[in-house]
């Protein structure tokens, strides 16, 4: 991520985060691998059961919003389960990158695969099940 991108503080449950530093590691070399490893590294990880509601974790529900795109509503999942058209969004996107780790209310800046900078609001998460 360049230097001008906003990033805030993000909380990881410890599961999330190993096999997020596996398939991140697994990808290595691409850009989509390298943003979710700098993520993963600067992200605090707890334990599974300490990991508030409010977190984007893997298989939340994520309403967000961002400047000129209004709002999305989509699912963060690992990369067989991405589906656009279903709203299942590949955490190895660069907006998933983004999105992973954050709370309602936090907004982030992200880096789009021809180098565009955007930003993106958390509006609500909700947890599968």
């Amino acid at each position: 991520m360049s230097a001008s991108v906003h990033a805030p503080q993000i909380v990881l449950g410890i599961n999330d985060h190993r096999q997020l530093v596996e398939l991140a590691t697994a990808s290595e070399g691409t850009p989509a691998a390298e943003a979710l490893l700098d993520e993963l590294e600067r992200a605090k990880v707890v334990a599974d059961d300490r990991l508030p509601a409010t977190v984007v974790r893997m298989g939340s529900r994520v309403r967000f919003r961002s400047p000129g795109a209004g709002e999305k509503l989509v699912e963060l999942v690992y990369p067989v389960d991405a589906d656009i058209a279903a709203g299942r969004i590949s955490v190895l996107t660069p907006v998933g990158a983004a999105l992973i780790g954050l709370s309602g209310g936090q907004s982030i800046s992200w880096e789009t695969r021809d180098g565009r900078e955007q930003e993106l609001t958390v509006v609500e998460v909700r947890q599968p099940g």
